[in-house]
């Protein structure tokens, strides 16, 4: 389990959206072919989970009273990340310690030309590495990254690392309280 802290940068001096990820953490859970990623914030919260092996999960958005469900199969991961295809790594040689663990940057290229930065450690080799795939050819856990989207930059620190087991109930997928959508 590794729990990542969330800031914004909004590129404004007006704090507005900023603000609304104040205290924001995604929490990522990995066992075997399975994973779990949790965004929760003060907007709401977006939980994906995915079976690797069988190519199917479900993305469950709250917001408010709204509770959505959305299934997904390997044709729908595949599309919703299809932009990471071909993403390439070029390391910098700079590093630093993050969570303690030392970390390696590189910055990612996509195909479309734009770049994030990710900083990334080999002390923790996942299992399954497509449980994020713009980090599938990334050489080790990323523990620290940015997404980029128009002005805002919102990035990701990795703040806390857990190897305890993640109880298969993590992936269980609610069968009752959500609206399904396609």
């Amino acid at each position: 389990v590794i729990t990542y802290d969330i800031s914004v940068q909004t590129g404004s001096a007006a704090p507005g959206l900023a603000d609304m990820f104040h205290g924001a953490k995604a929490i990522l859970y990995l066992r075997g072919n399975l994973s779990r990623s949790e965004l929760n914030s003060a907007l709401g919260s977006t939980v994906t989970i995915f079976d690797h092996r069988a190519g199917s999960g479900v993305v469950l958005r709250e917001f408010g009273s709204q509770k959505l469900l959305i299934k997904m199969n390997q044709a729908n991961w595949d599309d919703k990340n299809s932009k990471y295809e071909g993403i390439d790594f070029k390391p910098t040689g700079e590093r630093k310690t993050i969570a303690g663990f030392p970390c390696e940057k590189a910055d990612a290229v996509l195909r479309d030309g734009s770049t994030f930065t990710v900083y990334y450690t080999r002390d923790l080799l996942p299992e399954n590495s497509f449980y994020e795939p713009q980090f599938a050819e990334l050489p080790g856990m990323a523990m620290e990254y940015e997404s980029r989207q128009g002005d805002l930059t919102v990035r990701y620190s990795a703040s806390k690392v857990s190897f305890d087991p993640v109880p298969m109930q993590r992936f269980e997928i609610p069968k009752a309280g959500y609206r399904e959508l396609s």
